[in-house]
């Protein structure tokens, strides 16, 4: 049965459950506690200041002192308490927010020095009828630079019979100067739990009928916020009628998508499915749900199920079901893919949200999802490089490790003594002669004389330049022949390529790079290709 009769104007459930005292104050008890022992043994600041999110209980607390400071009991003969009657003058009226000595001010709408002025001007004089004059001043923080400070000297020395109380949302917008001067009380977001069962004792005093789920629902939907939390619970009992307040109807109305197919996208993006995300997302539109709605009980769920593997439990206002597959999902996923998802998530929240096309940049990014939970687990790839650098590689074939490692540069007085040393020559003095020399001749040296097997074109005059060369710089006399190259003559390059091609094969048989390759199908085994040379011109004889 509600508690006011049918006929009076109807008060929305914030103001008709606004706590009257320290006792109805909830999931404030450290700030109750110190409050209620300074009220007790008098040891009364000139002024507090109280901080926190919204709707927390900054200004009911406020409101509270000033009945505790000025409650004269129901005989007219109390002092302060931190038990206000309620019922007495001061209590009624400083309720109902008619008490000519406790002042409220908005400073969101009165910033100004010359309102602060008013205050300093009023201070001076004694209070009517109660025993302090207190000025609660809200949003405090909206106040301008002067208007702070004209307030600095009433604030630090008031007369006794005057107090303050301020009350703010973005403390650290508040001076210094003003903070040193306050006694300061930080307000708590209201936990879950607590919330959940202080809806339901209101739903039960309004003669609603709410089911535990629903309850829950508002409960984490208020983030922490007393009055955000009735807001939401007084449209879901009008949404009910005279029926029960259902989970299923407080998560439409809040826009939340319902946790089943959450659960469903999930899984088809852990089982790296995207025809079955695709589908859930699609179901998801057709049932009204917001796109960013969607990732967010995505995001709820993944941080529900970290919670649950680094606590080992989960939320007892979640269903059964849920809680069964959050604990399975738990002990099946890694810190990192969780956290890699996580991030996603989170990321592809933020685009939907600005996107042109909600849904398709919610399309995109649950794709993403679907496409980094195909890729292995970044713990299992390192376990596997770690492991396979104790493996030894495979031995070299005996024709490998007899081959020849490529020789220094020669200086100018050197004898060449082999194909490589002659390429080696030629490196940094004649690059085409080089190029030539290493990609289209074979090359055989013996005792001044150079024997080169033709592989392909060289231009006329090609021997004549490389005997030039070599007589300049050996000081040496060479005899340079160009012959038709034998069967199974290699140049140099082709030498090079047939043992990379060798050292590729022998990689791939590695056990290390085959559980890679296993790990990323499809993947390759490649390395930097170098630049490409760029088409030699026809060369001049050095001779002509």
């Amino acid at each position: 049965m509600s508690l006011f009769p049918e006929d009076a104007p109807y008060r929305v459930l914030a103001r008709k459950y606004r706590p009257s005292d320290f006792g109805a104050l909830i999931g404030q008890d450290a700030v109750v506690t110190t409050l209620a022992n300074a009220i007790r043994t008098n040891r009364l600041a000139q002024a507090w200041l109280l901080t926190g999110v919204r709707g927390v209980g900054k200004t009911s607390t406020a409101r509270i002192i000033a009945k505790a400071l000025n409650c004269i009991g129901p005989d007219g003969n109390g002092g302060p308490t931190i038990e206000p009657c309620g019922v007495c003058a001061n209590c009624v009226a400083i309720s109902a927010g008619q008490h000519i000595d406790v002042v409220e001010m908005d400073a969101a709408s009165n910033t100004g020095v010359d309102n602060i002025r008013e205050i300093i001007e009023a201070v001076r004089y004694a209070s009517v009828s109660a025993r302090y004059k207190v000025y609660i001043v809200d949003e405090v923080h909206m106040l301008s630079k002067g208007a702070f400070n004209a307030l600095l000297k009433t604030l630090e020395e008031p007369p006794p019979h005057v107090k303050f109380i301020f009350a703010t949302t973005e403390v650290q917008k508040v001076p210094a100067t003003i903070l040193s001067r306050c006694q300061r009380f930080d307000l708590k977001r209201v936990p879950v739990e607590l919330l959940a069962e202080h809806f339901r004792k209101v739903a039960e005093a309004e003669g609603a009928a709410a089911e535990p789920e629903a309850l829950a629902l508002i409960a984490r939907a208020a983030e922490g916020s007393v009055r955000d939390g009735l807001s939401i619970l007084d449209q879901a009992i009008a949404q009910a009628g005279s029926g029960i307040v259902e989970a299923a109807a407080v998560r439409d109305m809040l826009g939340l998508a319902d946790r089943g197919r959450i659960a469903a996208l999930l899984g088809a993006i852990l089982q790296a499915d995207p025809q079955a995300a695709l589908a859930a997302v699609d179901s998801a539109h057709g049932a009204g749900v917001d796109p960013q709605a969607l990732i967010s009980g995505l995001l709820d769920m993944l941080h529900q199920i970290v919670r649950s593997k680094m606590a080992g439990s989960t939320d007892p206002a979640l269903p059964e079901g849920d809680r069964q597959a959050i604990q399975r999902w738990s002990t099946e996923l890694s810190f990192p893919a969780m956290h890699r998802l996580w991030q996603l998530l989170l990321k592809g929240h933020a685009e939907t949200g600005q996107a042109p096309q909600p849904q398709q940049a919610a399309e995109m990014a649950i794709l993403r999802c679907v496409h980094a939970a195909g890729l292995p687990d970044p713990d299992r790839i390192a376990k596997l490089i770690e492991s396979g650098a104790a493996v030894a590689p495979p031995s070299r074939p005996a024709a490998d490790r007899a081959a020849p490692a490529p020789a220094p540069v020669a200086s100018a007085t050197a004898l060449p003594q082999d194909a490589e040393s002659i390429v080696a020559l030629f490196e940094n003095r004649e690059a085409q002669l080089c190029r030539m020399l290493r990609d289209r001749v074979s090359i055989s040296v013996q005792p001044d004389l150079l024997i080169l097997g033709q592989l392909g074109d060289l231009p006329a005059g090609f021997a004549a330049d490389v005997t030039k060369c070599l007589v300049e710089w050996t000081g040496q006399n060479w005899e340079v022949r160009i012959e038709a190259a034998a069967e199974g003559a290699e140049s140099l390059y082709m030498i090079a390529e047939r043992a990379k091609a060798d050292a590729h094969e022998r990689a791939l048989e590695d056990p290390m790079v085959k559980a890679l390759l296993a790990e990323f199908p499809g993947a390759e085994l490649t390395e930097p290709k170098p630049p490409r040379a760029p088409a030699l011109p026809q060369l001049r004889s050095a001779t002509a």
